[in-house]
């Protein structure tokens, strides 16, 4: 009863946030129905598509969950139930809220461009370049961190390859996500060159959902990790290239269906296991602010949820591709703050899953937290080994597969978009537009190319070893959004007074969490036991450390100028 009872509170707080919060932020920023947004003045069949509020709902949720809201909010509830719900529903409501759907509306107004052009507009071109070289470190870790958990997700054994009978859950959850590549292709044709309308479509395309999964749950297909790896390079570069139509947009859609059905399932379940008794709910409320292993609840915390409250990677997302697919300004508030809660009723919905097989999980009996959200979930249906608890668990291990992959889409074009910026002069629009070396750096299959393949040379390290760094910098970018956007507000003289408090705990957090690490590997890279990833772990912890302390001494000094202009 404990699980529905989170669940019930988590669902009307969430709800009440959106219609009173959300709606007071769109009050005060001024959105404009009647304003043409980017995606419309400045259609051009590649990234600028106007999209169909439910299909740019579908891309933009499906690539800001991925794997996030599952694995933080498991991963942070050693520290207690109560925690993590309380900071999913606050950082959900007055954090992550806030940056999204701040990030959205600022790019809307800037032609549809990234976050780092909005910094120029405000803080100067020096800290747009800061600003790219920051972004684009963070998107490492984010193509390292999904690929290791697609290819963990997908592998069953190295050495085997082909199709095989009685599939384990991984070689099902392959076979689904490769199907889901095809339907997804054939979806996009349809509905942008042979103008089917979006309803009967989107039924056609949850007919083809349900085929492929009968169809991977009796043959699944077998690959060794590193081919894995090297698949999804190639696939993700190839994705990023093409049009938004012919893959992006179509296959976030449709996987936003597995998401819906896979919140359902989960809700079904919850009522189930509270008037059956099939499972129980047996985290503890509150574990202390200091576990065993010498963790502190600040930062860890708010690091580790990540998505579930707060991500920085969300930002990217508004201003590098839901921006540029945006319809109408009204649609901005569902879209970008409406997301964000629902993402954050997802992190809920992991930490009651995880509850139902905690001391299974906190005995290191799952092989991820999204094995342990999974197991979780069909325990509530029936007991270990049922035919239903197999069928459950596979289903929901498919879906945070083809979130991951999705935000890995997301990520690989919006890591080309700015490793062109970076190497671009102010007056240069596109990589035509430059010469020399720099042509050649800015050229799209460059930047995607170089991109996938540091991140793919770095998935192939334990997630654990990628993970903390990730949501540190994840959130890290978080309170670079929020300064950023708040700077552009004040500077069109809107209301920005919302953000500094959201904006000053995020900065102080994930820099507490980076120095931390900065001082761990230290004390480590000089030992006899050091390997190659904890190097990679103190270079990284401590450029971005420096890159966040540069960019924030900049813009307290915009902040400033603005006091004084007003003055």
């Amino acid at each position: 009863m404990t699980a529905l009872l989170i669940i019930l509170a988590a669902i009307a707080l969430l709800i009440i946030g959106y219609v009173t919060y959300g709606s007071w932020l769109a009050k005060q920023w001024g959105i404009d129905p009647t304003r043409k947004t980017p995606a419309i003045e400045k259609e051009d069949g590649v990234d600028y598509v106007a999209a169909p509020p439910a299909v740019l709902m579908g891309h933009h949720f499906s690539s800001i969950a991925g794997a996030g809201p599952i694995n933080g909010p498991i991963q942070a509830s050693v520290f207690g139930w109560l925690p993590v719900f309380l900071w999913c529903i606050v950082g959900g409501i007055f954090f992550g809220g806030l940056q999204d759907f701040g990030s959205l509306f600022a790019s809307i107004r800037h032609d549809g461009k990234s976050l780092g052009e909005i910094i120029n507009d405000t803080m100067g071109q020096k800290a747009k370049k800061l600003f790219l070289v920051f972004g684009l470190l963070v998107l490492i870790l984010v193509i390292a961190s999904f690929v290791n958990v697609v290819a963990g997700t997908f592998f069953t054994e190295e050495g085997g390859f082909g199709f095989t009978g009685n599939p384990t859950n991984n070689q099902t959850t392959a076979m689904i996500s490769l199907l889901f590549i095809v339907i997804a292709i054939v979806y996009g044709y349809f509905t942008n060159k042979m103008n089917i309308k979006t309803l009967p479509a989107s039924i056609a395309g949850i007919v083809a959902i349900i085929i492929i999964t009968v169809i991977g749950l009796n043959c699944g297909f077998v690959m060794g990790r590193t081919a894995w790896i090297v698949f999804i390079g190639v696939y993700i570069v190839i994705a990023s290239l093409v049009p938004v139509w012919i893959l992006l947009q179509p296959r976030d859609y449709l996987s936003s269906f597995l998401l819906y059905a896979m919140m359902a399932i989960a809700v079904i379940g919850i009522l189930v296991a509270a008037f059956s008794g099939n499972a129980s709910f047996s985290i503890p409320a509150f574990n202390g602010f200091k576990l065993e292993n010498g963790s502190l609840m600040f930062p860890t915390l708010f690091i580790t949820v990540a998505c579930g409250a707060c991500s920085g990677f969300h930002s990217l997302i508004s201003t590098g591709t839901t921006s540029k697919q945006l319809k109408n300004e009204k649609d901005a508030k569902p879209i970008g703050y409406g997301s964000m809660l629902i993402e954050s009723a997802l992190g809920i919905v992991s930490l009651i899953a995880v509850g139902m097989v905690y001391t299974k999980y906190t005995e290191g009996g799952f092989g991820s937290p999204s094995a342990a959200f999974g197991a979780g979930i069909a325990t509530m249906f029936g007991p270990e080994g049922s035919g239903i608890y197999n069928t459950i668990a596979a289903l929901l291990t498919l879906a945070v597969s083809v979130f991951a992959l999705t935000s890995l889409d997301t990520g690989t074009r919006l890591s080309r978009f700015m490793f062109s910026e970076l190497f671009l002069k102010e007056e240069e629009a596109t990589w035509k537009d430059a010469s020399g070396i720099r042509k050649v750096l800015a050229h799209p299959l460059f930047g995607t190319t170089f991109m996938v393949v540091i991140g793919c040379i770095l998935g192939g390290l334990k997630l654990s070893a990628i993970w903390a760094l990730f949501g540190a910098a994840n959130q890290l970018l978080a309170g670079i959004a929020l300064l950023a956007v708040c700077a552009w507000l004040g500077e069109v003289g809107k209301n920005n007074k919302m953000f500094f408090i959201p904006m000053i705990f995020m900065l102080c957090a994930t820099l507490t969490s980076l120095i931390q690490t900065v001082i761990k590997k230290f004390g480590v890279v000089f030992t006899p036991d050091a390997v190659w990833g904890d190097w990679f772990q103190l270079i990284f912890a401590l450029a971005m450390t420096i890159l966040a302390i540069i960019l924030v001494i900049q813009g307290i000094q915009t902040f400033s100028a603005q006091k004084k202009a007003k003055a």
